[in-house]
């Protein structure tokens, strides 16, 4: 899923404006798509843009006001980071080292909003969507990266994180009363989204300033008092969390952002649980050094040093020089998705433009072989829909329950179970595709009848793939002659002149006694059929008459000649 983010034009012009910038919507319209982006609305008024996963960098208006700059008004990137050296320190406890070990903090300064005639609700409101943002892109739901903002003028430095017991005190974003970090996990809204990332544990991270007031409940609630308001110019941000690298991204691209307004951004000492002392955010950009021939390689031409220098300008970073069959370049820290040389053959292809790389055809053949069952599958579909049936697609995981227990059916050698389900109704690989007919007619139910659906899809037995065919029919007048009827329509349909109709044994599947049977072709058992016993109808919520069939598409392969 990839995340969108909504801006009005007038922030982005204003920003823009500021490094003497102009566009009109129709040269964002044109142009975005290129960098990596799909465009949902682009008017006079407003921007709505998805971003792809790829490029967390491009999460809000101001950071992709930055990356516009670059691309289409070609100002000279600057990859490294502007920042001065702070006077504010942090030191972690460590313990926290198997709570949540990756501490890191920022400091800006002399943010106005008023110089581009921004409105503070507007301002926060930005703030406070570029941090869930980035929880999303980067934080994996606040697990690998949570972000705190705090006003610095209400809060007084050196700050301490420490490991504390569930029944410390403060009081939380968004309340009035002090609560209990316990209270807070069972009682307040984001305690209760977010206390699964905390419930292994004893203790419990905080963060405190030098009068032991306490900022942050990481990676749950910031305190109250530190709430930014519009009056607030200088801030202190926070990354909690499990990885390193996405912190630090989350962190400089918040700071990116407050710059975008003015802000000096500095650097705090922290004193991790290691001891060690290390400054953050950190402004020298990462050098990469990428293979001439794997860029020649894989994009078919031979760049000069001019192309690739622009190429890589328009995409946030700077080509330094040649050294012995490689390109060095830098890029900036906050590029998350530069994880190999080909991301930066990607980045130049997109800053260079495919539409000027040139055009080659295939060097080997590249014609597809239909796959063997490929006549069968269309002929039982056409025999489907010329007896009425609607085709559709149910999901492969399924449960016991709806499997075996209900279905009266004994499971086919090994069952493929998930190792952790999320929900106990996906807990395995299905081995019949009835009961998901029977769930979505379950759902349809109040449709009128008939309802008439059939699914060709795969089942998972003994930890293998394989093919199966099941139709199920609600119908008032529906009875066993009538599933019959069907069934030698569709044999007749597949070519089958010569097969065998026998009575299954009572209790055996779904069926009602008496009213089932199997069907042997050459000797192969291809399926059964019959009417839908009324007790295991209302195990899901049917109250009417059914009947179906299931079939093993590789019995039927086996069993009958295909023309074709």
């Amino acid at each position: 899923m990839m995340p969108t983010i909504s801006v009005e034009q007038s922030l982005i012009r204003k920003l823009l404006a500021a490094h003497g910038c102009h566009h009109d919507a129709g040269e964002l319209a044109d142009k975005l798509p290129l960098l990596g982006t799909d465009i949902d609305r682009c008017d006079d008024e407003i921007l709505d843009i998805e971003i792809f996963p790829n490029r967390p960098d491009l999460l809000s208006g101001e950071t992709l006001s930055r990356a516009i700059r670059n691309f289409i008004h070609h100002e000279m990137a600057e990859p490294e980071l502007h920042i001065t050296e702070g006077d504010v320190t942090m030191s972690v406890d460590p313990k926290l080292i198997d709570i949540r070990p990756v501490i890191l903090g920022a400091v800006v300064r002399n943010v106005d909003i008023s110089e581009l005639g921004v409105s503070p609700d507007k301002f926060i409101k930005s703030l406070m969507d570029h941090q869930e943002k980035l929880h999303f892109a980067l934080g994996r739901g606040r697990k690998k990266a949570s972000i705190g903002v705090h006003d610095l003028a209400k809060i007084t430095p050196p700050f301490r994180v420490k490991a504390v017991s569930g029944d410390t005190e403060f009081i939380p974003l968004a309340m009035s009363t002090p609560m209990s970090l316990t209270e807070i996990l069972v009682k307040h809204p984001k305690g209760i989204d977010y206390a699964n990332l905390l419930k292994e544990f004893s203790e419990y991270p905080v963060i405190v300033d030098a009068n032991d007031n306490v900022l942050s409940f990481p990676p749950i609630i910031n305190g109250e008092h530190t709430t930014v308001t519009d009056e607030t110019t200088e801030f202190f941000i926070d990354v909690t969390g499990w990885d390193l690298r996405s912190c630090e991204a989350s962190l400089t691209l918040i700071a990116l952002q407050l710059q975008e307004y003015g802000g000096i951004i500095e650097t705090v000492a922290v004193t991790d649980c290691h001891g060690m002392t290390k400054h953050y955010p950190q402004k020298n950009a990462i050098e990469h050094s990428l293979s001439t021939d794997l860029l020649n390689g894989l994009l078919g031409i031979s760049l000069t040093d001019k192309q690739i220098t622009t190429a890589i300008n328009r995409m946030g970073g700077k080509f330094i020089a040649r050294d012995k069959g490689n390109l060095l370049i830098e890029m900036p820290r906050w590029r998350f998705d530069i994880l190999h040389p080909v991301d930066l053959v990607e980045d130049i292809a997109i800053g260079h433009g495919y539409e000027d790389i040139g055009v080659d055809v295939p060097q080997s053949p590249m014609t597809a072989q239909a796959r063997p069952d490929n006549n069968l599958l269309r002929r039982i579909r056409d025999s489907m829909q010329g007896l009425g049936m609607m085709q559709i697609q149910s999901l492969t995981l399924s449960n016991d329950h709806d499997q075996f227990e209900v279905m009266r059916w004994k499971n086919v050698g090994e069952v493929t179970r998930i190792t952790n389900p999320i929900t106990i109704e996906h807990t395995m690989l299905r081995q019949h595709l009835m009961p998901g007919l029977l769930r979505l007619l379950s759902t349809n139910r109040h449709h009128d009848l008939p309802q008439s659906v059939y699914e060709l899809g795969t089942v998972v037995r003994s930890h293998q793939n394989q093919s199966r065919l099941a139709f199920l029919v609600a119908e008032r007048s529906g009875g066993f002659a009538a599933v019959r009827g069907r069934i030698q329509a569709f044999l007749r349909d597949l070519g089958a002149d010569q097969y065998e109709i026998s009575p299954l044994p009572d209790g055996e599947g779904p069926w009602l006694a008496g009213r089932a049977a199997k069907i042997v072709v050459n000797g192969n058992h291809i399926g059964c059929f019959g009417e839908i016993d009324p007790v295991v109808a209302e195990q899901f919520e049917l109250k009417v008459p059914m009947n179906g069939a299931e079939f093993s598409l590789g019995e039927l392969m086996n069993s009958i000649y295909d023309p074709v």
